[in-house]
This record gives structure tokens, sequence and C-alpha cells, in this order.
């Protein structure tokens, strides 16, 4: 090998925090079922990728069915149970929530093939296998509230005079220039 030659390095599958793999071959006729629970240490690494505070609890029922044309329809439910900063005040404020939802996966062509604006929102299939983990961490990070408040939390703006308008700044200072 030549010493001068640059190396090159494959880069490293990036497995989820919450990886749950269902291979499709598992998938016959009748739907498929499982229940999960993120452990202590998929938790901390969800709360770290959503910046919680803390993550105390994430389980899920997912379902899935073949369809036809290669089609899988992922049907889930989850409950969670998290802490994030206030947004006013960065105190903490605790959590729940419990959510459906559903996706359909399949080969990339078959999204324009079934109509992709009606029901399920549509995952190209890019392997043998679906991880119904990432699927609900997904969903679970779409879920979360964006500007939670402790209760109380107040932000307070400062309100402009009632008579001032567009120019009230340009006015102030021509205020000062005719002094």
């Amino acid at each position: 090998m030549n010493a001068n030659r640059p190396k090159f390095s494959r880069p490293e599958f990036s497995r989820p925090e919450f990886f749950r793999i269902v291979p499709l071959a598992q998938l016959g006729s009748e739907p498929f079922r499982q229940e999960m629970a993120a452990t202590e240490a998929e938790r901390e690494a969800l709360a770290r990728r959503f910046d919680l505070l803390g993550l105390d609890r994430l389980a899920a029922e997912v379902e899935l069915i073949r369809q036809g044309s290669g089609v899988i329809l992922l049907n889930a439910s989850f409950e969670a149970a998290f802490v994030q900063s206030c947004a006013v005040t960065l105190d903490p404020v605790e959590g729940a929530m419990a959510a459906n939802f559903a996706l359909r996966y399949g080969p990339p062509d078959t999204e324009s093939e079934d109509g992709a604006g009606d029901g399920p929102a549509f995952e190209p299939l890019t392997g043998d296998f679906i991880d119904i983990g990432e699927a609900v961490a997904q969903e679970f990070s779409l879920a979360l509230p964006s500007f939670p408040r402790s209760p109380g939390a107040v932000l307070e703006i400062e309100k402009p005079p009632a008579d001032a308008g567009p120019f009230a700044a340009l006015s102030r200072l021509t205020d000062r220039q005719d002094r």
C-alpha cells in the first residue's frame, strides 16, 4: 500500500437511540404487533437528542400490516413522560403525552402511485427492515411542546406608547436636534 495515499475511512453506521428493527421477511399476512419501552440508557440518549432535561418514560405499541404493492402500514400509539425547560424562566416543566400515529412504508415509486396526499405519511423503504423504534422517537419529537411554560410564567414585553407609529423613533430624533 502506498504510504502517501490519503486514508479514507468508511462512515460508521450511526445507530439511532431507540433502535427496534423488524425485518420485512418477518412480516406475514397477519398483522405483526410489538410492545416496547425505552431503556434508561435509551431515554438518556433521546433526552440529549431532543434537548430535554429528562425523559422518564417512552413506551409504545406498534402494529405492522402488509398491504398491496409492497406497502406496509405502521399503526402505533405511544406514551411519554418528560421534563423540558420553560421557554420563559428556564425552570423545569414536567409533561406527559399519549398519541397515535400511522405511517405507510413502501418502495420510493409507490408514493406517487398511491396518492401521498391522502392518509398516513409515506416513508420510502430503503432496506429490508423497518426501524419501528426510530419511527416512535421521531413522532414523539414532533409532538413535544415547542415553547413549554412553567405555570404562571409570564413574558413581559414593553408596549410602545399608544401614539407611537412607524415614525415615532424618527420624530424623537428630530425633537433632539431642534433643542
